[in-house]
């Protein structure tokens, strides 16, 4: 599914090195966690995944599906089946959340060769995906995100993944902000989607959320690179222990 090798990456305007030879795969159907410190790379490789502008890979490629997804426009690689869960969700002002998901899955429909959906059968989905994710109809009459509840922007977000139906998923912090009801929800949506054909890269500073997404693989991320992976037994660890000890035998 996800092969990334060698990956070095700088932000592009400053030319700071973030990335300093990340080596990771991703196979089909696995549900792969990164954890690390902060300012160890977590949320950069995510952004060089969708392929956000500000960041330049320096060395190194990204293999998707066995094709190096590196010249790809963020959206190829949405419609190529990739899809980017955020951290904080940006508020778009006028934007109605119903006419963002229905522009956004036909766009990817047409992008695939398939028909767009028409309206009846767009609602029937997206009422759906949304009442398993305890919803409130009310919300997606609002423009996107704005006045939502840090909760409700992430399940706002696994309700978009539901209805585009990705194939590799990158989370980014989910969990960051959300009480303990709101991440029930959110890990309930992310298990729903599960399947062979489905990855998971599983961003996160905490442990706890892999209590409700329980991986296949841990990889610890520190200073640009991989240090260590392991089973969800590392997670455990690294929530009793902290990272230094890890980080001190990778020097």
């Amino acid at each position: 599914m996800l092969e990334i090798k060698n990956l070095h990456a700088r932000v592009a305007d400053e030319g700071t090195e973030i990335l300093r030879g990340v080596d990771l795969t991703v196979n089909d159907g696995e549900i792969a966690a990164i954890m690390g410190p902060n300012g160890s790379g977590k949320s950069t490789l995510s952004y060089i995944l969708a392929g956000r502008e500000d960041y330049e890979v320096t060395e190194g490629d990204i293999l998707y599906n066995g094709e190096s997804i590196l010249e790809m426009e963020p959206d190829e690689r949405a419609a190529s089946g990739l899809f980017l869960a955020f951290q904080y969700p940006l508020e778009i002002p006028g934007v109605a959340t119903m006419t963002f998901l229905k522009t956004a899955l036909n766009a990817q429909r047409k992008a695939r060769d398939e028909d767009e959906l028409t309206t009846p059968e767009f609602m029937r989905r997206v009422k759906a995906a949304a009442g398993d994710l305890k919803i409130n109809p009310e919300m997606l009459k609002r423009p996107l995100n704005v006045g939502f509840s840090g909760g409700e922007k992430k399940r706002a977000e696994i309700l978009q993944m539901a209805l585009l139906e990705p194939k590799l998923c990158v989370m980014d912090e989910t969990d960051s902000g959300l009480d303990i009801d709101a991440l029930k929800i959110v890990a309930d949506g992310v298990n729903a989607l599960r399947s062979p054909e489905r990855s998971f890269l599983v961003i996160t500073h905490y442990q706890r959320l892999l209590d409700y997404i329980v991986p296949d693989t841990v990889h610890v991320l520190s200073n640009g690179r991989i240090v260590k992976t392991g089973d969800k037994d590392l997670a455990l660890q690294l929530e009793r222990e902290g990272y230094s000890q890890i980080i001190e035998e990778a020097a």
